[in-house]
């Protein structure tokens, strides 16, 4: 668990906003359609298209404490889940998060 852990730490860094998600998920695609209508490059794992998509899952509840997804990371930190991300755009306090991250 401890690698993985580094990898998804390693990757959640590497990239302005980390999505992990599901393919089939209606709060995954609600996350991701707003983040494209904002015009964000997000880096999207869906855990339902990798082979260790569970084990990925597992981890990110030892780092974030939730297990449902979506799961935002903007610039290396949780963000949260789709009510997180949605409340953190009409609050006007995404898009200030997601320029300081260098994803807009």
């Amino acid at each position: 668990g401890g690698s993985l852990a580094a990898q998804i730490a390693a990757k959640n860094a590497a990239h302005p906003v980390m999505v992990y998600s599901k393919s089939w998920c209606p709060y995954c695609l609600r996350v991701k359609g707003l983040l494209g209508e904002l015009g964000v490059d997000a880096k999207v794992v869906e855990l339902d298209h990798v082979i260790e998509g569970d084990e990925v899952q597992d981890t990110l509840l030892s780092i974030t404490g939730v297990r449902t997804v979506p799961q935002v990371f903007v610039g290396g930190e949780f963000l949260g889940g789709c009510d997180d991300t949605l409340g953190a755009h009409q609050g006007g306090q995404l898009v200030p998060l997601l320029e300081g991250a260098g994803a807009l």
